[in-house]
This record gives C-alpha cells, sequence and structure tokens, in this order.
C-alpha cells in the first residue's frame, strides 16, 4: 500500500500519466502507441499536434531497439508520457554501450545547433545522400523528430559504469504540434528523473503504471497492452485470463466511484500499477471516492473476504442466480469475482483526504492456481 501512495504522489509531481519498465518490441509498441492516442483524443490537443507526437513517439521506441544493449539490461528501458499545461511530453530511456556513446552525443549536438529553417534542407541533404548510421538510420530518425516538431530534442546521458550509460530522450510538444524547450536557455536537460523511475520501478518488480483519469477508450487500451505484454511473458493461458478479467472489474470499480475529472486532478488522480514477483502477479488501484460511499463498500469487501474459496463460490454462485431472477443485486458481483479468480482476500485501504473525499486503494493478488 505504501508503494502505490509514494508512486501516486511521485507521479503527480512530476505530471506523469503513465510509465512502462520492460522490453520494448514491434509488437507492444502498438500497444504504447495507441495507449497516448486514446488519452489525447479525450483532451483538447488538435489533430495536427496528436500527429506530430505520435510520430515522435513511433521513433523513440524504435530509437530504443537500436541502441538498447542485448543483454539482460533491455528490460530497463523506460517509456513515459506527461501532461503539461498545453501539451504532452514523451521520454523514454534504455541502456547503451558507451562505445555508441560519443556518436550518438556528436549527431544530437549537431541537430540542435541547427537553425529550425536549415533542419528541413539538411534532413532532404541526408535522405539523397542515404548517410545511414551504422545503427540503421540512426541519424535520420533523429532528423525526422527535429524536422516534424521544429524544436530541439532533450537528451542525457547517465553513467551507469565504465561499459553502459543510461541514455533519455525527451520531446514536450504543445496543442499545436510545436516543440517546446523544456529547461530555459543555458539550462541543460536532466534525464535523472527518468532513470529514477526506472530503479524504483526495477526495486518494486513494477512494469506498468497509470496515472491519470481513466476514460473508457483509455481502460480499454490499458487492457490491450496488459495481454500483449502477459502474451509476450509467455504467462500460461489460466493466469493470463485471470490477470485480465481482474483487471477489467478493478478498472470498472474506478469508474464506479470516481466524481470526476476536475476532483480527481485537485486531490488525487487514479492510478493503477501492475507489478510481477516469481509467479504472482499483483494488480493494485487508487481512487478518490466519496466519504459518503465508504462505509457501504468496506461493509462489502469485509463481506467479500469473510468467505473461504469454497464459501466464496457458493455465495458467487447465489449472487448470480439473484441477477438472473431479476431480485437486485447486492451491488458486489464485482468484487466477488476479483476475489474468487485471484484467490486471495482483497486488501484495500481508505486514506482521508478532506471531509468531501478519501483516497481508496485495492490490491490484488493473482496466483497460478485453480480456482
Amino acid at each position: 500500500m505504501d508503494f502505490t501512495r509514494r508512486i501516486r504522489d511521485r507521479m503527480m509531481r512530476n505530471r506523469m500519466m503513465f510509465v512502462y519498465r520492460g522490453i520494448v518490441t514491434n509488437v507492444n509498441s502498438l500497444s504504447l502507441l495507441m495507449l497516448l492516442e486514446r488519452e489525447m483524443e479525450s483532451s483538447e490537443f488538435g489533430f495536427t499536434g496528436r500527429k506530430r507526437l505520435f510520430m515522435f513517439v513511433l521513433e523513440s521506441l524504435q530509437n530504443i531497439s537500436r541502441h538498447t544493449s542485448r543483454n539482460d539490461y533491455a528490460r530497463m528501458s523506460v517509456v513515459a508520457y506527461s501532461k503539461t499545461e498545453n501539451g504532452y511530453s514523451v521520454a523514454t530511456g534504455n541502456v547503451m554501450d558507451a562505445d555508441n556513446v560519443p556518436d550518438l552525443r556528436k549527431r544530437l549536438r549537431q541537430i540542435n545547433r541547427l537553425d529550425p529553417k536549415d533542419v528541413r534542407s539538411v534532413y532532404r541533404k541526408m535522405l539523397e545522400s542515404a548517410e545511414l548510421s551504422n545503427k540503421g538510420g540512426a541519424g535520420l530518425g533523429l532528423m525526422e523528430m527535429a524536422k516534424k516538431t521544429g524544436n530541439k530534442l532533450d537528451y542525457d546521458f547517465i553513467k551507469l559504469d565504465d561499459n553502459y550509460y543510461y541514455y533519455v530522450l525527451s520531446k514536450t510538444v504543445d496543442s499545436a504540434g510545436t516543440g517546446i524547450n523544456s529547461k530555459p536557455e543555458g539550462k541543460k536537460f536532466s534525464g535523472r528523473t527518468i532513470h529514477g523511475f526506472e530503479k524504483l520501478l526495477s526495486a518494486n518488480n513494477v512494469y506498468m503504471v497509470w496515472s491519470n483519469h481513466i476514460t473508457p477508450d483509455v481502460g480499454k487500451e490499458m487492457l490491450s497492452f496488459t495481454e500483449t505484454k502477459l502474451k509476450e511473458d509467455e504467462v500460461d493461458s489460466g493466469t493470463k485470463r485471470k490477470v485480465f478479467s481482474i483487471l477489467v472489474e478493478i478498472l470498472e470499480n474506478i469508474a464506479k466511484y470516481s466524481p470526476g475529472k476536475s476532483s480527481e486532478k485537485k486531490y488525487g488522480m487514479p492510478v493503477a500499477v501492475i507489478k510481477m514477483e516469481g509467479e504472482s502477479f499483483y494488480v493494485t488501484t487508487g481512487n478518490l471516492i466519496r466519504n459518503s460511499k465508504i462505509k457501504n463498500l468496506k461493509s462489502k469487501l469485509d463481506h467479500v473476504n469473510s468467505f473461504d474459496r469454497d464459501g466464496l463460490k457458493e455465495y458467487y454462485r447465489e449472487q448470480l442466480a439473484k441477477q438472473k431472477s431479476g431480485t437486485d443485486s447486492t451491488g458486489n458481483m464485482g468484487l466477488i469475482d476479483i476475489a474468487r479468480k485471484s484467490g486471495n482476500k482483497l486488501e484495500y485501504a481508505f486514506d482521508r483526504v478532506n471531509n468531501l473525499y478519501s483516497y481508496y486503494i485495492l490490491k490484488v493478488k493473482v496466483e497460478d492456481q485453480d480456482n
């Protein structure tokens, strides 16, 4: 529970809405792209802005593939989305060989020294001369980023040891799709925040965090991304179905108690955290809830937790029969289903925010066992 509070506060403090830590592949890249696309659709972000940022994300994900060292460090890659006052920021981080840093740093410096009006002409010359780097077009990719967003690229190289660096690339784009300098002139961009998130998620075995208002479309993309990730990790089909169905229920649980986007922004954004330890998955969510709803919800949670596995199955069948017969539901079928499929008690907490709201945290452990 404490980690959920920490990650929520840290995400809100840095205006981050999504962080993924893990191997970036061609398959999960699509889900990562679509998650941002769905979020932008629910905002007032213009079409041109969405298109340009979408391109930057695509190139950034390919950039990770080009520069990530093919060893255990591959899982240290990070993709992070942030919401600013007038746009979005996208940052990626990955480990790369120290030998490749000088050339990449040189290319980035050359691009950032270009006058904006010269970027397109230099880009055309590179295309005509087929000037490709030994990393398969990384130079052209970086130029493409600069050309589309019309601004300098923020980057940092953080030394890990004599052989490896952590490379962070970032871009902030406004609603019109124009790049925004993230730092005042003369002040160096730092990738420490992204690297810090990587270390925090690694230490807690977390691979995905969402902290923002959850619309139905965003929820669908979160499910799609999770399904893709579970498939890539070769999780057995039974556990995969449980995690997926529990996430469906738990996202609906957030929507059910949400007091609205404006209240969430002021008092506490929803958060969804997925982690894996050994053969067990943990799905944890947090969301704002009206204090007037807590007593009834707590009663339902405690009632569900009072059953053992066999008792919970019987209770589920009873409530399902009542629903089919048209009798008013007890309103806790979702909670029953979560507990039944997880095979564990539901951990929860209510942190009082003020006289009107509290922050409701629900943690579910999913184990590989028959239900």
